[in-house]
């Protein structure tokens, strides 16, 4: 059963559209003003939101904007409830992001409609698409709707890369977004002196070299294959049809795309403050967190030192002797350029 959140400072307004939404079969929660509303939605986590604009306490705007700023509640669809003399403010929370609205008076007809549409728009794009090249194809040609651009969908191929072959250069211009179908991709950037820093790793199933594209601009690092893969591009026309053209695709394609902004200033405070060892530990248990499979009891990656290196940030040689240790410690154990890790807990517990 759908949850709605209604949220109105008329009782009989409010009474009226719950008893709707109930005898359609929606498990309907009641608010009588913005602040108790945004205290529900937090809590409840509702299916979709149903908002008066003008109200005491707290506004529609007002709701619509402290909901957005939260990344628990900022994708749940927004319906506003609007008189006819309020259409500017109808239009300034369009603006602000919400879904829809409803011109007050509104029959039942009207709202359960409303209501429908945006739930079942919000389920298709909720929908969990297969991390492969079929489910990539699925999500593009089903968000676009764009019949002049199957064409483009069709023509998409997979590329295959030797292991440090290169994906793309620095300095090159983006001709697209690519997806792993198969295989790990290194981006490292290069300093002045000719020394790399690794900045990402990717895995199968995930998508790189998009920010360049977004900004227009030149690559600031290259991406290399750290073992044989298999990558898929999707045309720079196509990606930037689909976030030009449909404002939901391009929330979820970004959503889709996006890093965790935090954990890069994460790791960069990694790299200025903590010891060789403790950044060797935090090494080894990114490359465990981003390869491991579930089916794995334990977990081995073959990874040359100088690649360890360049994402731990210091000497090749001082990584090697940091591994030692931890292979006389029994945090790991190594065999030619095959890293097995015996410890993940101890590793943890060291870079933190």
């Amino acid at each position: 059963m759908k949850k709605v959140l209604l949220i109105e400072d008329n009782k009989d307004i409010r009474d009226n559209t719950a008893e709707i939404l109930a005898l359609a079969q929606y498990n309907v929660i009641v608010a009588e003003n913005g602040k108790i509303g945004v205290e529900l939605a937090l809590k409840e986590k509702p299916d979709i939101i149903v908002c008066d604009i003008m109200m005491p306490v707290l506004d529609g705007h007002g709701v619509l904007h402290l909901l957005s700023k939260n990344e628990e509640t900022s994708n749940i669809p927004f319906i506003f409830l609007t008189a006819n003399s309020e259409k500017s403010d109808f239009r300034k929370g369009m603006d602000m992001g919400a879904d829809d609205y409803l011109t007050k008076p509104f029959n039942d007809v009207e709202l359960l409609n409303a209501i429908e549409t945006r739930l079942k728009k919000n389920d298709a794009m909720k929908k969990e698409f297969t991390k492969n090249i079929h489910g990539i194809n699925e999500f593009l040609d089903k968000a676009k709707g764009i019949e002049s651009l199957k064409k483009l969908s069709e023509e998409r191929d997979i590329r295959f890369y030797k292991k440090k072959e290169d994906v793309y250069k620095e300095g090159g211009y983006p001709k697209g977004v690519y997806f792993v179908v198969k295989g790990k991709v290194k981006s490292f950037h290069t300093n002045d002196f000719g020394k790399d820093l690794i900045t990402e790793l990717h895995k199968e199933g995930d998508f790189f070299g998009y920010v360049s594209l977004l900004q227009n601009e030149k690559y600031t690092g290259t991406a290399t294959a750290l073992e044989d893969a298999e990558i898929y591009m999707i045309p720079k026309e196509d990606f930037l049809t689909l976030i030009h053209k449909n404002a939901e695709v391009s929330k979820k394609f970004i959503e889709m795309l996006s890093n965790d902004v935090a954990e890069t200033q994460k790791k960069l405070i990694h790299l200025a403050y903590d010891s060789v060892r403790k950044r060797v530990a935090e090494a080894l248990v990114e490359l465990s967190d981003k390869y491991k499979k579930e089916d794995e009891q334990q977990f081995s990656i073959n990874i040359g030192r100088e690649d360890l290196a360049n994402l731990v940030g210091t000497a090749t040689e001082t990584v090697i002797r940091a591994l030692t240790d931890f292979k006389m410690e029994k945090h790991i154990d190594t065999d030619g350029s095959n890293i097995t890790i015996l410890n993940y807990k101890k590793l943890v517990e060291m870079r933190n």
